[in-house]
């Protein structure tokens, strides 16, 4: 053996090659996917955005009921507040899924998060006067009710958000900001212009709630379906052995004119 030759230890073992058609497995790094685990799963950005969103409501109470509402320089306060809460809802979010950070925590907090400031945001306007309080109960309802049927659901698949539930989500702010905002009858035009989008979101909330109602039904029961196919196959008898000749096949009873013949059959 040549000196220059590497003893066993050091040789490195050849590459297998993949498969034809298979892509060889790419390494961990690529994967942009996190394994969040421990506290991570609670000391991250997102999580600490929606934490933020949360210990931002009493706040937003605050200002919003200072005064009896009528200060408006609280007022204006208040609809900052609920204007950067509702952005860091929209920012979490995204940050999770461009991080690879989507924890449990988040996928329970964020949603009560968001259901709570619109809800205070309403509660506070009825309380005020501002607004109807039949507007305030069904868009409450609403949403209470969804995020119910979303964790129930859950086991039996994702009900992706659909264009419609953006476009309410939408109005609902834009009208909450609106009459969060020291509007006065006097101002004609935005009292007006308020008044039009809180009724395109209330009138969105409804037909996206019951729309949100007919996807879980389906969902559910074609998981079910899913579910009691796969029973009755694992249940179905096993037949042991090769099972009938097929029509064709060499050797069978009805094998094709040209097939081969048993040893000592007559042509």
């Amino acid at each position: 053996m040549s000196g220059s030759e590497p003893n066993g230890a050091d040789r490195a073992e050849p590459a297998i090659p993949a498969a034809p058609g298979v892509s060889p497995e790419k390494p961990e790094m690529w994967s942009r996917e996190r394994v969040v685990t421990g506290w991570a799963q609670l000391w991250n950005l997102p999580n600490m955005l929606t934490l933020l969103r949360i210990l931002m409501i009493p706040l937003f109470w605050y200002l919003l009921m200072y005064d009896g509402g009528g200060n408006a320089a609280a007022r204006v306060a208040a609809t900052v507040v609920f204007v950067l809460a509702a952005i860091t809802d929209w920012l979490d979010g995204w940050l999770a899924r461009k991080q690879g950070l989507v924890t449990t925590f988040g996928k329970i907090a964020d949603p009560l998060a968001d259901k709570a400031l619109t809800g205070v945001a309403l509660i506070g306007l009825s309380v005020l006067g501002e607004l109807w309080w039949w507007v305030t109960i069904l868009i409450i309802l609403r949403e209470v009710g969804v995020t119910v049927i979303r964790f129930v659901v859950l086991k039996h698949g994702v009900i992706p958000a659909s264009r419609g539930g953006k476009a309410k989500t939408l109005f609902q702010m834009v009208g909450i900001t609106l009459f969060l905002l020291p509007i006065t009858p006097e101002m004609d035009l935005l009292w007006w212009i308020r008044i039009g989008v809180m009724a395109i979101a209330v009138i969105l909330t409804t037909l996206t709630g019951f729309d949100y109602i007919h996807k879980a039904y389906w969902t559910r029961s074609d998981s079910k379906s899913d579910k009691a196919a796969r029973k009755a196959a694992a249940a179905a008898p096993v037949v042991s052995g090769t099972g009938p000749a097929s029509i064709g096949e060499p050797g069978s009873a009805h094998g094709d004119e040209d097939g081969p013949r048993q040893p000592g059959s007559t042509a």
